[in-house]
């Protein structure tokens, strides 16, 4: 076992997540985005990324935060990743990002129980840093089936599909 993860840390507001180095791409800076006709409410667009369109997800709406204005700060987070037996490309929609970071796997503790019908199947783990909390996302859990096989439908669809 790895006694270090190895994380990208993103900020939405004061909260701090983060999701492994090892499904980042790229990270861009925030840029035009191409809206997509009756997509879901969480799809802010597609982003050109190296002659691929990419499906970007709002991470605040996915997560049924309030919504900001961009900033020069805003960044879209290129990953890969495994989810509903598909493996797609996406980007999130981030207010920063801040570091890289290396969290020893003992400073990682489980989702809370906080007794309710709360939905942490995001959540892959809470770890401490520095003097607050990291939310670790189990980015394979962002997006449930249905939502993968929508995104993985319209946008990951070969010209053979496009046409038909």
């Amino acid at each position: 076992m790895n006694p270090h993860t190895h994380l990208v840390t993103l900020g939405l507001g004061p909260e701090i997540f983060a999701v492994r180095v090892s499904c980042v791409i790229e990270i861009l800076a925030m840029r035009d985005l191409f809206r997509v006709p009756d997509g879901p409410p969480f799809l802010a667009g597609l982003a050109d990324v190296r002659g691929q369109a990419v499906p970007v997800i709002d991470l605040r709406r996915k997560l049924g935060l309030p919504a900001v204005e961009t900033t020069h700060q805003t960044r879209i987070i290129v990953l890969e990743v495994q989810a509903g037996g598909r493996k797609l490309t996406v980007g999130l929609i981030a207010d920063r990002v801040i570091e890289v970071i290396n969290l020893p796997a003992d400073r990682i503790g489980p989702p809370p129980d906080v007794g309710g019908s709360w939905k942490s199947d995001y959540i892959a783990g809470v770890g401490r840093h520095g003097d607050g909390f990291v939310i670790v996302f189990a980015i394979e859990s962002l997006f449930s089936t249905d939502e993968v096989r929508h995104i993985a439908r319209e946008f990951t669809a070969g010209p053979a599909a496009v046409a038909a």
